[in-house]
């Protein structure tokens, strides 16, 4: 699979994954399925990240390079698009792991 199909592959399969985490999410009502207060600490773990990435672009430490299975779309010079639904991704998943073995524990 080459051009532009597989650039946007990787975003969609991002798409898919936050999709398939929120269904479990709101059909155990672990988090966003349960209250809306943690939409909060969702976007604020996203920003964090954001901004780290932002400050390892601006270091020179971060870079995009040339990865065919990126759509090209970019929010800065080096920060594609995919970057924050991976990250949403990152956070949620973290968040719903979190939330889970808490109610494993609990129990």
């Amino acid at each position: 699979m080459e051009g532009p199909a597989l650039s946007f592959l990787y975003l969609g399969a991002l798409l898919v994954s936050i999709a398939g985490l929120a269904s479990l999410d709101f059909k155990h009502k672990l988090a966003l399925g349960k209250s809306k207060a943690y939409r909060c600490l969702l976007i604020i773990s996203v920003a964090f990240f954001l901004v780290w990435d932002l400050a390892g672009i601006a270091l020179g430490i971060f870079f995009r390079g040339n990865a065919g299975h990126l759509t090209g779309i970019t929010l800065s010079k080096e920060l594609p698009i995919e970057e924050i639904f991976f990250l949403i991704v990152l956070s949620y998943s973290a968040l719903l792991l979190l939330k889970a073995f808490g109610r494993l524990v609990r129990k």
